[in-house]
């Protein structure tokens, strides 16, 4: 769903997530009538305009006539588009699509801060936009078997759009249909019938632990999935003579994983041939395995399979970008239900795997991550009288394991126990999270934080700063909330808010309140979409906020001190309101303490509560070399999606890559401070955590 509304400057648009894109113009005239425009669409608008200014972005233009393309990126430079009849795709926040006719220049700021599109005179133009974000339509029925679940990774392939490579388009595959569990097989008639029939079939034994894990793999294949009594899971294409035996298990989840990845990299790298092909730096590894990407790209399925199987594949692996996303699933019919949402995110499935975790090595695995963000002076804080965030109750710490983790740039754990490193998946959040998609209101967000003890005003006031800056940029309403009584703080939970902080206290029977504790469990409900509970032990009451309808959240583990927490809480406001995942902006903003393992998240860590400027994240990590140039690491960083490219804005630096692939920069001084100057984006540097701005600052 889109929605926009005209402003004194042009366009707002926004969907149902609250992202939005803003268009300006010299002036705008609203149109009735505008041209078609053959794309997948959720809206269209037309008027007439003289110029057009957009958020910076990737564009390709397409002569639809003659079918030539012309393209767009990073660099300054103006592209005249002579008369024609045009399309341009053009890749921001929302998917948006310029359908015009006559002559036109495009353009980027100096800064590179903005897209121009320009007109010699005042000309009709008709947008085309479609939201990123979908939601499943249908719903699937199954018995709670591993043959009722195989059956549903089966037709979780009909929301895809496309077969063959191009499925490696987030935008081309769409979130599967619900699962639900019943005792006998329903499945809609739409469902059946999108389901594409690729000729390609997953034969794996009669158990959910096989299913699971290949779940991933059948659903992007587009594979029948079936069980039978086999102990060792089969791939077939019987059209294109693929018999590919996998090992058992615990071997197959690793064997999955190694051709999931090289079926889809290869795709990625395939699809260049087709129609909507960009080109990027990694292109060139197909010549390293001798694949011809026109011929690959026009054999079926079942062929393509067969040829990426018998690629040297090997060669190549280290040169692509880790998985985005991996979750650790206890295999049991109920997690069944939240199979779909991890398909969606294109997610890895392993088999949970933990050990105790000692005192000692909790300790010691906090100083080594601390060690690794580049602080070799820094030693554990002593605790001191008053120093902890916490009232005169006793606080409920939680016992964490250690985790095994394996490929996964971000980790998921939805099983028992709750581990170090990963987020804590509550299949509750998978469903909340669409609940908020269709009340989505009017397009603002809303943020509360509220203080209550007078201790922690410092990381109240700051926190309330940053948000109040964002809301410069984006539409969004801060309340500040100070010392609330048991009903005010119920009051808050329980109505409509996109983002609460909350600072002060929490002991075993729950949050503290000026006249007592509120425990989350007493709550009818929670309307809360996304929260920070900044206080000490506060993981439980966080899990009941998800189960009573939030969709995410940061929790502690057990005692934190004052300040450390002060500093995680700046810096989380920052990256969760700047466009980063709850995991990740939790990941990095406790990179600024000793003890970040006693953070965590629990819900859906994927979930974004606002959108970057950047169109995903970027992490950017910067070290001075001995010559007085910098290196500069630049990270793409999105855990819901694979398959998209990036480009970063600089001048000697045109290439696009795969996302989640680490670019290495070389820069002078002023080049680096021209690069800051535009990135909005934070910075690790000599050990700190900074934004981007703010590094400026350090370095002049």
């Amino acid at each position: 769903m889109i929605e926009w509304e005209e402003t004194n400057s042009g366009l707002r648009v926004f969907d149902r997530t609250k992202t939005e894109v803003s268009i300006d113009t010299d002036t705008w005239e609203a149109v009735e009538t505008g041209y078609d425009i053959q794309r997948p669409l959720d809206g269209t608008v037309s008027g007439r305009v003289s110029e057009l200014r957009l958020p910076p972005a990737l564009v390709k233009a397409t002569e639809l006539e003659s079918g030539e393309e012309h393209k767009h990126g990073g660099d300054a430079e103006s592209l005249d588009l002579p008369s024609g009849e045009y399309l341009l795709n053009v890749t921001l926040n929302i998917k948006t699509y310029v359908r015009f006719s006559g002559p036109a220049t495009v353009w980027k700021s100096d800064d590179y801060t903005e897209l121009h599109v320009s007109f010699p005179e005042p000309t009709l133009v008709t947008f085309g936009f479609r939201s990123h974000h979908e939601v499943p339509v249908n719903t699937i029925t199954v018995p709670p078997t591993p043959e009722g679940v195989a059956t549903a990774v089966t037709y979780s392939s009909s929301s895809q759009k496309t077969t063959g490579p191009d499925r490696s388009y987030p935008t081309l595959r769409g979130h599967p249909p619900k699962v639900e569990l019943g005792g006998r097989t329903e499945i809609p008639d739409p469902v059946r019938d999108e389901r594409p029939d690729v000729g390609i079939e997953l034969v794996v034994p009669d158990e959910f632990e096989c299913v699971f894990v290949a779940a991933p793999l059948a659903y992007y294949l587009q594979a029948e999935m079936t069980v039978a009594n086999r102990r060792s899971p089969l791939l077939r294409a019987p059209e294109a003579g693929v018999e590919y035996e996998f090992a058992q298990l615990p071997d197959f989840q690793h064997e999955v994983v190694t051709v999931l990845r090289r079926v889809f990299f290869l795709d990625c790298l395939v699809r260049t041939a087709g129609e909507y092909s960009w080109e990027f730096a990694e292109m060139s590894l197909l010549d390293d395995i001798d694949i011809d990407a026109e011929a690959a790209y026009e054999s079926t399925p079942a062929e393509q399979l067969a040829t990426y199987l018998d690629a040297p594949y090997e060669r190549i692996d280290d040169e692509l970008p880790e998985w985005h996303l991996a979750m650790h699933v206890e295999p049991t019919p109920d997690h069944a239900m939240s199979l779909p949402y991890l398909l969606d995110t294109l997610s890895l499935v392993y088999l949970p795997e933990s050990s105790e975790l000692e005192k000692d090595e909790l300790l010691n695995k906090s100083i080594d991550d601390f060690y690794r963000a580049g602080d070799p002076q820094a030693r554990p804080p002593k605790a001191a009288a008053g120093m902890f965030r916490q009232g005169p109750g006793p606080v409920k710490s939680v016992d964490r394991r250690d985790p095994v983790l394996h490929e996964g740039q971000v980790n998921g754990w939805l099983a028992d126990g709750v581990p170090i490193d990963v987020f804590k998946a509550v299949p509750e959040a998978y469903e909340n999270k669409f609940d908020y998609l269709h009340e989505s209101g009017d397009g603002d967000i809303d943020v509360t934080v509220i203080l209550n003890d007078e201790e922690m005003v410092d990381e109240h006031e700051e926190v309330a700063e940053i948000y109040e800056e964002r809301a410069e940029e984006l539409p969004i309403d801060v309340t500040v909330h100070e010392h609330l009584t048991k009903a005010q703080l119920a009051e808050v939970l329980e109505s409509p808010h996109d983002f609460v902080h909350y600072i002060g206290h929490c002991e075993e029977d729950g949050l503290r309140c000026t006249n007592g504790n509120l425990a989350v469990s007493t709550l009818q409900e929670s309307n809360v979409q996304t929260f920070f509970l900044n206080a000490c032990g506060s993981y439980y009451e966080g899990r009941d906020l998800v189960k009573k309808g939030s969709v995410a959240g940061a929790v502690t583990f057990t005692k934190v001190l004052n300040k450390q927490a002060a500093k995680v809480g700046v810096a989380f406001a920052r990256l969760l309101i700047n466009g980063f995942n709850i995991d990740l902006a939790l990941r990095f903003a406790r990179r600024r303490i000793m003890m970040g393992k006693d953070y965590a998240v629990v819900g859906d860590g994927t979930h974004v509560l606002t959108q970057t400027e950047n169109r995903y994240p970027i992490f950017l990590s910067i070290e001075e070399n001995d010559d007085g140039t910098f290196n500069l690491i630049h990270e793409h960083r999105p855990a819901d999606t694979n398959g998209i490219i990036f480009q970063i804005y600089h001048k000697d630096h045109s290439e696009y890559h795969l996302q989640g692939t680490e670019v290495q920069l070389t820069l002078h001084e002023d080049e680096l401070l021209m690069f800051l100057d535009r990135a909005e984006a934070p910075v690790l540097y000599d050990g700190e955590l900074y934004w981007s701005e703010e590094l400026k600052g350090v370095l002049t």
